[in-house]
């Protein structure tokens, strides 16, 4: 002990070089040595494999041999009101009772009930009789029913006359045509199913999805897009970032190489270090959209970030949705603080206000906006239509979590300010005339080109699942397009940022905000061109849904993309004017 206690004496320097190197050796050790393990895999959203065995089997085993087959909501191509499949003539389940649905299922309008439908593992169905419907031709009810099953038949049936000849050719003359005739007896439909299991020995658990998702559309091009644009916003931030510090690390060195004793004026962006920190103009709106700003960027990340370790996969359903709810809710403290403290940099003293306001104004056009589209699917009759009991639940949520939180937050965040690292003057600086490149107007219009050059791709996608029942399951690829989408915001900001003040131009708190967030304005404008190009919807109602939906939409990206510019614009301006010589 005194021998090793000895030579740790004569070389403490020695000691503390090696401890971290020996940690960094035990580490890797020990994650090789965790490799050689062997290990079992298991599915993160909690929906582990099943196993099933015939009925014979199944008594003594730990499987099952029912497969239960639940139906969904039903809705086309041409109307986003959908219908809960009991609301027509098909055969009902009896006796069984529905699956618990969460609160993204609830919030999606799915409605999710037992089929009639009974299979067995491995047992052959052949033509079994599930029910049948009789409809009197003199119930006028009846009549309704069948006039609506005759709508669905004539949009895919058609009836092919087939003749022989000689030559064994097969022909389909004339288009297909309804004969009329008159029914003046009961009539009665029977639906029949057959079932047949086949054995495929190429297809493992873990890749169950793969022959459903291979069969989507655009697959191919998702992945040579995708990649695409990842290489060319990379490629193009490099160049922005490169230039930006290469030219402000020259004017950094010239500041601090002028004599302060020389009487010489100040240039470029020094020049506005007085008023570059003056509170602007609606402080109080500025604070409460970068408070809810924050609020959504956090959930977004953490939403997408759960998504890419496979914890909200699409097997799991309504748990994207539950999980985005559940973190707004309970992230209502870093909204209020961030609100609350930039509010008090500002010198504002209404704090009171301002988290009312926080807690209120943003959430409340999402909950009116939300409620009016509730309103036309309810008058519709859609199975989409959120009950009043579960209106009661989300503003209970929003009131008794959310609000209270968002106080607590900005009660912390109104004792302190965010310090500016110069002193504002007492009287502002005249900004001098500027050329058409340096008007807020053309910055930012421009800005928000950039940010949504790399996410469009992803957008089409995400609306195809949305509106075109598509599956969208590239959540790791989602997730890196918002890491780009963030960096390439924040860039942008500061690049024009930093080209405005040079312009003696140090009105930036609100252009800072709208550069980024400018690229929800080019989103709408995709949605327009989307719903003109891609969609089919009719009917009034539906237009209105969809815009409606999307507006809300627009609203998230705007505050989440406004926040992420400003606060980047806003760390820049504080580590370039604190490295300068200011007298």
């Amino acid at each position: 002990m005194s021998t090793r206690g000895s030579q740790m004496g004569t070389n403490p320097c020695r000691l503390r070089l090696a401890l971290p190197g020996l940690r960094w050796l035990l580490g890797l050790g020990l994650f090789l040595g965790l490799q050689a393990v062997r290990s079992e895999a298991f599915y993160l959203p909690g929906l582990a494999p099943v196993n099933f065995c015939e009925a014979a089997a199944g008594k003594n085993a730990a499987c099952k041999s029912s497969i239960p087959l639940f139906v969904n909501r039903l809705d086309s191509a041409e109307s986003v009101l959908p219908y809960e499949y009991n609301t027509f003539d098909f055969c009902q389940a009896s006796g069984k009772r529905n699956p618990s649905e969460n609160l993204g299922q609830v919030l999606f309008g799915e409605r999710i009930t037992s089929s009639p439908y009974k299979f067995s593992f491995n047992k052959t169905e052949t033509c079994r009789k599930v029910c049948v419907k009789s409809y009197d031709t003199e119930n006028d009810n009846h009549m309704r029913k069948l006039a609506f099953l005759k709508k669905g038949m004539q949009l895919n049936y058609q009836h092919h006359c087939y003749k022989h000849s000689d030559e064994n050719n097969l022909t389909c003359s004339g288009p297909p045509m309804e004969i009329s005739g008159e029914n003046t007896e009961k009539l009665n439909i029977t639906y029949t199913y057959s079932v047949r299991f086949e054995e495929n020995k190429n297809i493992r658990w873990a890749s169950r999805w793969d022959y459903i998702l291979e069969s989507m559309p655009h697959t191919n091009i998702q992945w040579f897009s995708i990649m695409n644009s990842f290489v060319i916003i990379l490629f193009l931030s490099g160049m922005v970032a490169m230039i930006l510090l290469r030219t402000l690390h020259r004017d950094i060195i010239r500041y601090n190489q002028i004599n302060p004793e020389d009487i010489q004026e100040d240039f470029g962006w020094k020049l506005v270090h007085g008023d570059v920190f003056r509170p602007p103009k609606r402080r109080m709106l500025l604070s409460v959209f970068l408070g809810q700003g924050t609020q959504i960027l956090i959930m977004t990340f953490v939403t997408l970030f759960l998504a890419c370790l496979g914890f909200l996969s699409p097997a799991n359903r309504g748990a994207l949705m539950t999980c985005a709810v559940v973190l707004w809710i309970l992230l209502g403290t870093p909204a209020g603080y961030v609100s609350a403290r930039m509010y008090k940099t500002l010198k504002g003293v209404n704090w009171k206000t301002n988290f009312l306001l926080t807690a209120l104004l943003c959430p409340g056009i999402v909950f009116v906006d939300l409620f009016i589209m509730n309103l036309i699917l309810w008058v519709e009759g859609s199975s989409a239509a959120i009950s009043f009991s579960t209106l009661i639940g989300i503003l209970a949520m929003w009131f008794g979590i959310s609000v209270p939180l968002t106080f607590l937050g900005a009660y912390f965040g109104s004792k302190k300010k965010f310090r500016c690292p110069v002193h504002t003057n007492q009287i502002p600086r005249h900004v001098p005339q500027q050329t058409f490149l340096t008007k807020p107007l053309f910055g930012i219009v421009i800005g928000g080109i950039l940010p949504f050059g790399c996410i469009f791709i992803q957008l089409f996608f995400i609306l195809n699942s949305i509106w075109s029942h598509q599956l969208y399951f590239m959540f790791g690829f989602l997730f890196l397009v918002f890491i780009i989408l963030l960096i390439t915001c924040s860039e942008a900001t500061v690049l024009l940022c930093y080209f405005h003040l040079c312009a003696e131009d140090y009105h930036w708190w609100w252009r800072a905000f709208f550069t980024s967030s400018f690229t929800a304005v080019y989103l709408f404008m995709y949605a327009v061109h989307y719903f003109l190009t891609k969609l089919q919807i009719t009917g009034i109602a539906s237009i209105i849904l969809y815009f409606g939906y999307m507006m809300v939409m627009v609203l998230i990206f705007f505050l989440f993309t406004g926040t992420t510019g400003f606060f980047s614009c806003f760390w820049f301006l504080i580590k370039i004017y604190s490295v300068v010589k200011v007298d």
